[in-house]
């Protein structure tokens, strides 16, 4: 085994209580990665010998972002529906038809170009673990394609065959699809199941429905997350906690006794809430209001919603500056919730962080603390740290 210092880390977030302030900051830093993990973290001065050498020279490393809710299997473009929403349209999520046409007539080779160029976009900006779904199928041999495709680039793979129900198909029949021949086919490939809760949109799934859907997904052995609460109030985040959902997704839309639901439940391990604000910017709605969860106990994340219809950005540092500007999150606050948040929607305790034992995910920024990712937004500060 090779063990590789990092040293001259002007600013090291770590997550480690032992360290200072609410991200666990070691200032004049180093750390020692040994066999892909961290094995040594501490002062710069105090560091010792390794078989490589990496100096920073003076920038701020953190773990690198965990985007915890993404869509990069696809084919088209949708940039006039876009142009469309910027005149004043409003969003209602019927353009998902337009993808998976364009996406079921592509091959797996254009598919897999794609998907590999945008986890490349994401990596590039400091992002190191992924989540990816399908949805853009919605049929069976096509769902079990897209997630297939995901596993060859990450381990977090999330069945979403109740993105929608396809046009002209009967509600009851895309239903029992999806909850009998359509799981089985995609349950050996992901990890995850998700569901579009959002009643009062014609094409997604009411609250029985989704509860259908995400019961029998746990009985086929995966982990539970939930889109819910994007459109308007709604019962998504309630049936997240309900279920166990690992987490509830946009939740832009939350009454009190939805936050008191959450907070509840995160006294014992309920669910992330997982906030996109490239959805808010890209589709001109309101911003959620990410304090008053975080005032209420809730473990919040930030994720891209990459998608070719209402967040096309893979960039989570943007993330990062929208949730400090729009989400009334402070600094600390959004960057703890592209890293440890994320992780912890997807229930992992092997990223997110950089403690001792941590898969040495290193994000590097071209600036001497966090606090640039929201300071100087739209800046290309953030890559990340590869070790040889």
């Amino acid at each position: 085994m090779t063990s590789h210092l990092v040293t001259g880390v002007a600013e090291l977030v770590t997550h480690d209580e032992r360290f200072s302030g609410p991200l666990g900051v070691l200032p004049d830093a180093a750390l020692v990665v040994d066999d892909g993990r961290v094995a040594w973290v501490g002062p710069a001065s105090s560091a010792p010998d390794a078989d490589r050498r990496t100096d920073v020279d003076g920038r701020a490393v953190l773990p690198g972002f965990v985007d915890s809710h993404t869509h990069l299997v696809f084919a088209g473009d949708r940039a006039d529906e876009f142009a469309h929403r910027m005149a004043g349209a409003r969003y209602t999520g019927g353009g998902i038809a337009r993808t998976v046409a364009a996406t079921r007539a592509a091959t797996d080779d254009e598919l897999r170009t794609r998907l590999a160029a945008l986890v490349a976009e994401a990596r590039a900006q400091g992002t190191t673990t992924l989540e990816v779904k399908s949805g853009y199928g919605l049929d069976v041999a096509h769902e079990e394609r897209l997630l297939r495709l995901a596993r060859e680039v990450t381990t977090e793979t999330t069945f979403l065959g109740a993105h929608v129900v396809p046009p002209g198909v009967d509600r009851g029949e895309y239903l029992a699809l999806v909850t009998g021949p359509m799981l089985a086919a995609c349950a050996p490939h992901a990890r995850w199941a998700d569901v579009f809760c959002e009643p009062g949109t014609p094409l997604a799934f009411d609250r029985d429905e989704a509860h259908a859907v995400l019961t029998a997904a746990a009985s086929a052995g995966l982990g539970l997350r939930v889109h819910g609460n994007q459109l308007r109030p709604g019962p998504g985040a309630r049936l997240a906690v309900e279920v166990g959902a690992a987490s509830v997704d946009h939740a832009t839309h939350l009454d009190d006794a939805d936050v008191t639901a959450l907070a509840d439940a995160a006294r014992h391990g309920g669910p992330v809430v997982t906030l996109l604000p490239g959805v808010e910017l890209s589709t001109r709605s309101p911003y959620p209001d990410a304090r008053r969860l975080l005032d209420a106990g809730v473990e919040v994340a930030l994720a891209t919603d990459c998608n070719p219809g209402t967040c096309f950005s893979t960039s989570m540092p943007l993330m990062v500056a929208l949730g400090v500007a729009h989400l009334r999150m402070t600094v600390e606050q959004a960057v703890r919730a592209a890293t440890l948040g994320g992780a912890r929607a997807l229930r992992r305790d092997d990223v997110g962080h950089l403690r001792v034992g941590a898969r040495a995910d290193l994000c590097v920024l071209d600036a001497p603390s966090v606090a640039h990712l929201a300071y100087r937004p739209g800046v290309p500060l953030a890559r990340t740290l590869t070790l040889d």
